[in-house]
């Protein structure tokens, strides 16, 4: 427990939650206390009984729901945070291995800044990537609306051998798909903006032009609570974030090997 001594003016900030506590005034016995706190965080007296709840059950159940879906909304956030800082640590060990050291430090300043504050994007927008000349190798499609996380996945599956080109979201991705080679393979998160990763799916599986490309959702959404199923008329694979880059990697191979050369 955090103890603040009464002296007026004293203040407790918290700066990764948004909330700050400040003594107001000091009157004998009696404390003035103010709270400032985001909005979609509540602030509840402790002195207050348990019957001044006088709202209505349908509102107390709406309630409870809009707790649920935040306490979810919360869990994904943070699934993909730390996929995105185990992401970038795995891929800088292994350019280091490699002897990639200008990859290495590149890779080394996303990984501090996903590991200082695991919520904000990369500065540097995603490139243009040429396809690899190596014969065989599977394309690969990456559609992630993290730009920082795109950048890492499209990273590491270069090193793991697969021509990778990466969209921001499920509008893009079809518009690629349009204009390029089909891929071997298509990996979707299923929260995006625009278009998110069901619909993409079914965007895709009921395109005839499409047969034969391998969906893979990687994802920090709970699969039970998206309308999907894993199966021909859905995704492949489903890979929950943070994912383990070592054992993703085996993963995918064995998933994709009967379909690339």
């Amino acid at each position: 427990m955090l103890v603040l001594s009464r002296k007026k003016n004293q203040s407790l900030r918290f700066p990764n939650l948004g909330i700050s506590i400040e003594i107001l005034r000091v009157d004998g016995k009696t404390v003035r206390v103010g709270v400032d706190a985001p909005r979609d965080v509540r602030v509840l007296r402790g002195e207050l009984p348990d019957t001044e709840t006088f709202k209505t059950d349908a509102l107390a159940a709406q309630e409870t729901e809009a707790a649920d879906q935040a306490a979810r909304h919360a869990r994904h956030e943070l699934r993909n945070r730390l996929n995105t800082a185990n992401l970038a640590l795995h891929l800088l060990q292994r350019q280091l291995d490699l002897g990639r050291i200008s990859d290495a430090e590149q890779t080394l300043t996303q990984a501090v800044e996903s590991l200082a504050e695991l919520d904000r994007l990369a500065s540097e927008p995603v490139t243009t990537r040429k396809q690899l000349k190596a014969d065989g190798t599977c394309r690969a499609l990456v559609v992630e609306d993290n730009e920082n996380e795109r950048q890492l996945m499209v990273g590491f599956l270069e090193l793991c051998g697969y021509n990778v080109e990466a969209v921001e979201d499920g509008v893009a991705a079809l518009e690629y798909l349009q204009s390029h080679e089909k891929p071997d393979i298509v990996l979707l998160d299923m929260n995006m903006p625009r278009m998110d990763g069901p619909k993409t799916v079914s965007a895709i599986r009921s395109n005839p032009d499409y047969q034969g490309i391998k969906l893979f959702a990687v994802s920090g959404a709970e699969q039970t609570t998206v309308q999907i199923s894993v199966g021909d008329q859905g995704v492949d694979h489903w890979f929950s974030k943070p994912i383990k880059p070592d054992q993703f990697a085996q993963d995918l191979a064995e998933e994709v090997k009967r379909s690339c050369c």
